[in-house]
């Protein structure tokens, strides 16, 4: 029977996962079924496409040396400094997670552009003369819309590398004579690249492949849109292989240098950690503080945008809505577009959802308690959908799959719940595998030296203690699956089999009311997923930020 799951699991992850990319890695040397490299070499000589690669380039360098300028400062700032409310603080700077910036996109435009609040506000205290536009043509505004909700993710890494990080390194720099900057620049931060390295390469790649907040700027000089756009006549014009064979290839390269050097490079000293003592808020303290505090609330703007707009009858040259109604949330609830999308993304992320219960549990069960030829190929397939990004994975379900029993163009409900799943595998199964790991196999044992059978056992011990977990990461599924963007953008081709994402995507290029009524059911995907992460923190006794180690 173990034998037979093992297989399964295999047969799932080699069909739905290896197939697609092996699939459009494949096409990217075919043509009328010879290899060649033309595909390649048409990819290289387009113009536009060159430039969209290196425009995506200099949005993933821009978004990660933003997000290491901030995430670095501020896990510095609450590792050193003790003061009242830290950790709410500490909570609250993980919300841009929740928002993500595809819908953040919509909301912020009546803030941040030329006679939007910012420039209002500004205006009024006299700081500014002439109202300017902080998202420019679009490329700025992706860059702010990522920097602001990634820049935890480097906040939540740094941190985590300094729980683990001797403060007598950097006193023995000091006691010789070296400055703060020089000890941080040849002690501190080596002894912290191993966790910077394992964000930056998560954050690169994210920013890189985002599809959602290009489209909404309508900016489409980067590759993720690109490869969007070529899905459209990827019969008659394959160059979109080749865009997506690039793609996947940096994000392995990254990945495999990044496993590398962190196997390599030790985060510990040679002794035992011994943590700096928390400091009392001194003057530069409560500069920083203070800081801080601007910085959370210009990175709430997506979220603020978003709620305001959700609300807003009329706004236009004012800092707030002059009128508020609730018309738009009775659209969603009334319209058939926004109650086909609610309706449609509720079963997919139920169905999601189940998948990932029967699959991850046992894919942890397996990684925790057996031990089998393949168990580290196993641990690295599941691991593959952190490292390849969603735009990948739903092109390669798109092709592979077309013109077969699962074609998307049909009835794209089957690789939609399939593709939420395992993009979020990675974490149903850590979070399966850490509670068997606190579970003594002895509680079994004992169970077994009572003569109950291994059914008995495993219905009535292993299944209720691993259940927190399971459930936990059950909801978390749920609830990133009810907002997942690439998938739904891309499979999901006929209105009627549209969830969320692509109803908002649609309802957003609207006139009148269509970007009011996307703010509106972008606001209640936030509810949905602030609730489910509480839920599943709760129920796996985490604090909110450990959910975002594997995004």
């Amino acid at each position: 029977m173990k034998r037979s799951i093992y297989i399964l699991c295999f047969l799932i992850l080699g069909t739905f996962l290896v197939y697609p990319l092996f699939y459009v890695v494949s096409q990217s040397f075919i043509v009328d079924n010879k290899f060649t490299i033309e595909i390649i070499k048409a990819a290289a000589g387009n113009y536009i496409l060159r430039t969209s690669l290196i425009k995506s380039f200099s949005l993933g360098i821009i978004v990660v040396f933003l997000t290491s300028l901030i995430g670095i400062s501020l896990a510095f700032f609450f590792y050193r400094y003790k003061f009242k409310g830290r950790e709410i603080l500490k909570v609250a700077f993980f919300l841009p997670l929740i928002a993500s910036p595809f819908v953040g996109a919509i909301g912020v435009r009546q803030i941040l552009s030329r006679f939007g609040s910012l420039n209002l506000i500004l205006i009024k205290l006299g700081m500014l003369k002439n109202p300017i536009s902080w998202i420019g043509s679009g490329f700025a505004g992706i860059v702010l819309l990522q920097s602001l909700h990634l820049y935890p993710i480097m906040f939540l890494n740094i941190s985590a590398a300094l729980n683990n990080f001797d403060i007598e390194c950097e006193e023995a720099s000091f006691n010789l004579g070296a400055t703060f900057w020089q000890t941080f620049r040849k002690i501190t931060f080596p002894l912290l690249l191993p966790g910077y390295f394992a964000a930056a390469s998560i954050i690169f790649i994210w920013s890189i492949t985002d599809l959602g907040t290009p489209l909404v700027f309508d900016y489409p000089n980067i590759i993720s849109v690109q490869i969007f756009n070529h899905i459209k006549d990827i019969n008659t014009n394959p160059v979109g292989y080749a865009l997506v064979l690039i793609i996947t290839l940096i994000t392995l390269i990254l990945f495999v240098l990044t496993k590398e050097y962190i196997e390599k490079t030790p985060y510990i000293t040679g002794r035992t950690k011994r943590i700096e003592e928390e400091k009392k808020l001194d003057r530069k303290g409560k500069i920083f503080l203070l800081l801080t505090f601007f910085l959370l609330i210009f990175s709430l703007i997506p979220h603020i945008g978003i709620i305001l707009s959700s609300f807003s009858k009329k706004w236009f040259f004012t800092i707030f809505p002059s009128e508020y109604t609730t018309e738009f949330y009775k659209t969603v609830f009334t319209h058939h577009l926004t109650k086909t999308g609610i309706f449609n993304s509720l079963f997919l992320s139920s169905a999601a959802s189940l998948i990932d219960v029967i699959l991850g549990f046992s894919i942890g069960y397996f990684l925790a308690r057996e031990n089998f030829k393949g168990k580290q190929l196993l641990d690295l397939l599941v691991m593959l959908p952190v490292v390849i990004p969603g735009i990948i994975i739903a092109f390669g379900y798109f092709t592979s799959f077309s013109n077969t029993i699962l074609d998307p163009r049909n009835n794209p409900f089957p690789l939609l719940a399939i593709s939420y799943s395992i993009r979020r595998l990675p974490f149903i199964v850590r979070s399966t595998f850490s509670s068997f790991q606190m579970i003594s196999s002895d509680i079994e044992m004992a169970s077994y030296s009572l003569g109950a059978t291994s059914n008995t056992t495993f219905r009535k011990i292993t299944i209720p203690m691993v259940s927190p977990g399971l459930f936990a990461g059950c909801v978390f599924v749920f609830a990133f699956s009810f907002m997942e963007v690439s998938s739904s953008l891309i499979l999901a081709v006929r209105e009627k089999f549209y969830p969320v994402a692509k109803v908002i995507y649609i309802l957003a290029g609207r006139i009148t009311d269509g970007p009011y009524v996307a703010c509106a059911l972008g606001v209640i995907g936030m509810i949905i997923i602030t609730v489910s992460i509480f839920i599943s923190s709760k129920l796996m006794k985490k604090g909110i930020g450990e959910f975002f180690r594997l995004t």
